[in-house]
């Protein structure tokens, strides 16, 4: 377009016009091409080129007398200078054109021109192509004898190609002929050979990745070989001179001794930092058993407390209060059921139990689910969500575990941000192979010792600057294990009283 802009040159200009036209064309903007080849002028030096290709646009519009106008333009040039490849390629067009028009008579004549022309250079793929487009003209016509002809002419070609889709498509086409034919038999063996050749077409992948196995080991076999001639060698070696294998001998059994002693002294060391890191291990376990009793006890007190209020209320027949009991006593129960179910998926974690399946995951569509879950305690609080994620994201994660940690971090954003404000959730589409998703409150914030805490990986409990427990932290130490299983990565970003920022990272759908 610079080019166009800045030069009145006609020849640079028509250039500019075919490529970019050809380059339309290319990616399947054909009206686009077509406006372009238009405006080329005739003394163009590559003009044939130009209504071939203006040929190939109409075509795929299904424009189809403009397709065979164009063609047979391009098919006078061609002719002329003897450009036998082409010109079947054009033939092959303009059979195509008459055959979408039902001109069958001369679908059939241009079919077996670019035939003839492209059997003699021996192009088995093409003639395979030609060979299904004449079997399918006689089809559409019901003449089975020449069809049925021409798909066993296309099968018996298709065996000298390689490609899998041309072997497939073949017997397909075959099983298909024998099952109009009524010979079932014949038609199953067809139908039999169609799936092997798809099987086999999944399959190539894998074939390759075989291959490449089988190379490798080979190649370590040959290495082990290598090996062993140079044992052999050495111990030849040795074999000339007793004295030198003697003080050999003598020096490995020495050798052999410091080795026994130092793998002593190694297996010491290694089973003290076990049992140290088994005692700090069994700790931590009755810290987070300790905390979590505790936890519960309170949440089962507060509601006999509350359920207490509430038998009199119900006598008293006060039912604001009572509306205000039935709320504390939701609240009460959604938190001792999150603590336990976190508490069940960190155990399935810890003995590996649990079961991790990473598929292409909808983002918008998760978070908006999870939204849809907290919902209650969103309006209870009056804060306003937002879901800002991009219907375009796509990642590459583990479903059951993504709302686990979506819905811990909604959970702690709705704890620790006031009445009447927002929590957002919006994604960034990174240059890199990760999206990012952030998750912002506008609740208390944390200090920076409160952030170094929650990430690191021992850490089993955390405090805010006020010095109050908000609970084990076997949440947040749930979604780093689950984010980290799932390739991602986690960032805090937050201030005291300003709110907070979880960002979190995982990779994008390939």
């Amino acid at each position: 377009m610079k080019q166009l802009n800045s030069n009145k040159n006609k020849n640079i200009t028509d250039y500019c016009h075919y490529f970019r036209g050809y380059s339309f064309l290319q990616i399947r903007l054909y009206k686009e091409a077509q406006n372009e080849l238009n405006l080329i002028s005739k003394e163009f030096k590559f003009h044939p080129l130009v209504t071939k290709n203006l040929g190939d646009a109409s075509l795929e519009l299904k424009e189809f007398q403009k397709a065979i106008y164009f063609f047979k333009e391009s098919e006078k040039n061609f002719a002329l200078n003897k450009h036998e490849l082409d010109l079947s390629a054009i033939y092959s067009n303009i059979g195509s054109c008459y055959f979408h028009t039902k001109q069958f008579n001369k679908a059939e004549e241009y079919f077996i021109k670019s035939l003839r022309l492209i059997e003699k250079d021996k192009d088995k793929a093409s003639v395979f192509a030609l060979t299904m487009n004449l079997a399918s003209l006689y089809y559409d016509q019901y003449k089975d004898k020449q069809a049925i002809l021409y798909f066993k002419k296309g099968y018996n070609i298709s065996k000298e190609i390689k490609d899998f889709d041309t072997k497939r498509i073949a017997s397909k086409n075959m099983a298909v002929v024998e099952e109009n034919r009524g010979n079932f038999k014949q038609a199953l063996a067809y139908r039999k050979e169609s799936e092997q050749w798809n099987d086999s077409l999944n399959n190539q992948n894998k074939v390759w990745a075989l291959a490449d196995y089988e190379k490798k080991y080979a190649v370590a076999q040959k290495q082990k070989q290598i090996s062993v001639l140079k044992v052999e060698n050495e111990l030849k070696n040795t074999q000339r001179n007793t004295m030198f294998f003697s003080t050999i001998g003598l020096l490995l059994l020495l050798t052999g001794g410091v080795y026994v002693y130092g793998q002593k002294v190694k297996n010491a060391k290694i089973i003290l930092s076990q049992k140290e890191k088994l005692d700090e291990l069994n700790a931590t376990k009755d810290q987070l058993f300790s905390i979590v009793s505790h936890d519960l006890r309170s949440s089962v007190n507060a509601l006999k407390t509350s359920n207490t209020k509430l038998t009199s209320s119900l006598e008293s027949k006060n039912y604001d209060e009572l509306d205000k009991l039935l709320h504390q006593n939701s609240a009460i129960a959604n938190g001792a059921y999150s603590l336990l179910d976190n508490l069940l998926h960190w155990a399935l974690l810890q003995t590996q139990q649990l079961y991790f399946h990473k598929d292409s995951v909808h983002l918008f569509s998760i978070v908006q689910q999870i939204e849809y879950s907290y919902k209650p305690l969103l309006l209870e609080k009056t804060i306003v969500f937002e879901n800002e994620v991009s219907k375009n994201c796509f990642i590459f994660v583990d479903l059951d575990s993504l709302k686990i940690i979506l819905r811990n971090l909604l959970d702690n954003a709705i704890k620790f941000s006031p009445e009447n404000s927002s929590i957002r959730f919006y994604s960034l589409d990174t240059p890199s192979e990760f999206h990012q998703l952030t998750i912002e409150d506008q609740g208390i914030g944390m200090s920076p010792e409160t952030i170094a805490e929650l990430l690191e990986d021992n850490e089993l409990l955390a405090k805010k600057s006020n010095s109050e427990i908000i609970g084990t932290g076997l949440g947040m130490q749930l979604c780093k294990q689950m984010i980290k299983k799932n390739g991602g990565t986690l960032a805090i970003e937050s201030e005291l009283n300003k709110g907070t920022k979880m960002i979190l990272s995982f990779p994008k759908t390939v």
